[in-house]
């Protein structure tokens, strides 16, 4: 994979309609996805070596998504209040050209403001997967 700038990643939003449509949500200035796997320890003591043992296919996977960055419009911004306060998973798209796009249900679990006097106001959010997701090639 070539090297990637990191404006070119998406953020979006799902409509909740049938078939499903998506929006990007805002400009994200910074951001991390982080896939996560916590594995099942089946070492007992005739395990060769003393060696741990773990097993395969088992255990719970997870993603987060961590941005910061200003919203595009007042649209956007209460999108994402709205599903901060409701606190219910909504479909998300994550989209990384040249790499692929995550998509499943997210829940916020983080959405902060902030703001300097002479500059605009900004934000920080961070999603946490609810259910299994997606991942297709680019």
């Amino acid at each position: 994979m070539a090297a990637q700038r990191g404006k070119d990643i998406l953020l979006k939003i799902g409509d909740g309609g049938s078939p499903e449509g998506f929006e990007t949500v805002a400009g994200l200035r910074a951001r991390t996805i982080a896939l996560n796997a916590r594995t099942v320890d089946v070492t007992d003591s005739d395990s060769a070596g003393r060696w741990r043992e773990l097993l395969a296919g088992a255990g719970v996977r997870s993603a987060e998504v961590r941005g910061q960055g200003v919203f595009r419009d007042a649209e956007s911004d209460a999108r994402m209040r709205e599903a901060f306060f409701d606190q219910a998973a909504r479909r998300w798209r994550l989209m990384v050209p040249d790499f692929g796009t995550i998509e499943g249900p997210f829940q916020i679990t983080q959405l902060e403001y902030a703001g300097e006097h002479e500059g605009e106001a900004s934000f920080s959010v961070g999603l946490e997967s609810a259910g299994e997701l997606t991942f297709e090639v680019a």
